[in-house]
């Protein structure tokens, strides 16, 4: 037969379920009990925290760019996980047409597990700012885990490495703001409000600083969204309970909702 003449597809190098270890990833849902409604929760819960693997990996390569000075792919993978929040906020809404007796048939077999438990929720809460060293404490029981988040702690956030940015742009950035204890929560700076009032009020000059800026409250905007959709989706299945693994539930979720990333950010629309 000649070569050209073969159809493709008949013996792939390669094929679709090998390539995406397809055995394993439709195999790991392991219901612990009889409900029907376990799968809805087990196959919500991983595909957040596939998404959440693909947000984490953009960040990190989007402040490596941003620290070499590289805007425009980091522009790219910022709107990226923009829109992979659109999926993780849509994720809540299936989540959601779990009842309250459909759920606390499945409470039972959940034991301790708990999302607050989730270590890759933390890793973005920390590339994007928000630091609390008293979050590794649930991860104590796991070293590799617990390392890697330390290690994330006690580096500058993609939030800090814009402000290196802007700094080395000229703008006159608080020398506290760029060498800092950089597991410490960040804290809104007057002078650093002052810096993005020049590029808001004069964006063409400072066309993508302004652009990263935008994308960057973009970015803030979508994940308020997400958390107000968490906790909405808590309050409507289990009310004001406590969550698993003894987590304060609703009461944390909403208090969550208070913390912002890039508080200047916000501020600067005020004073423009």
């Amino acid at each position: 037969m000649n070569n050209a003449d073969a159809t493709p597809y008949l013996r792939p190098d390669i094929s679709y379920g090998d390539y995406l270890d397809l055995d394993r990833l439709l195999g790991a849902q392991h219901p612990r009990s009889d409900q029907h409604d376990e799968m809805l929760f087990i196959i919500i819960h991983q595909t957040s925290e596939l998404w959440m693997k693909l947000s984490y990996h953009e960040l990190s390569a989007a402040r490596v760019h941003i620290a070499l000075d590289e805007l425009g792919p980091a522009l790219k993978m910022i709107a990226r996980v923009s829109r992979v929040q659109a999926q993780l906020i849509q994720s809540w809404d299936v989540l959601a047409t779990l009842t309250p007796s459909e759920y606390n048939r499945i409470r039972p077999h959940l034991g301790q597990s708990s999302g607050f438990q989730s270590y890759q929720y933390r890793m973005l809460d920390f590339i994007l700012g928000l630091k609390n060293a008293g979050h590794l404490r649930v991860h104590e029981g796991n070293p590799d885990v617990h390392g890697a988040l330390l290690l994330l702690l006690s580096t500058p956030s993609i939030y800090d490495e814009t402000l290196r940015l802007l700094a080395r742009r000229g703008f006159p950035i608080p020398g506290p703001r760029l060498e800092r204890d950089w597991s410490a929560a960040y804290e809104s700076d007057p002078a650093v409000e002052e810096a993005w009032l020049a590029i808001y009020r004069d964006p063409e000059a400072h066309w993508d600083l302004y652009e990263l800026a935008e994308k960057l409250v973009d970015l803030e905007y979508r994940f308020q969204q997400w958390r107000f959709a968490h906790m909405k989706t808590v309050e409507r299945i289990i009310g004001y309970q406590r969550g698993t693994g003894g987590s304060e539930g609703v009461a944390y979720l909403n208090r969550a909702l208070g913390a912002s990333f890039f508080p200047e950010l916000l501020n600067v629309r005020t004073n423009l």
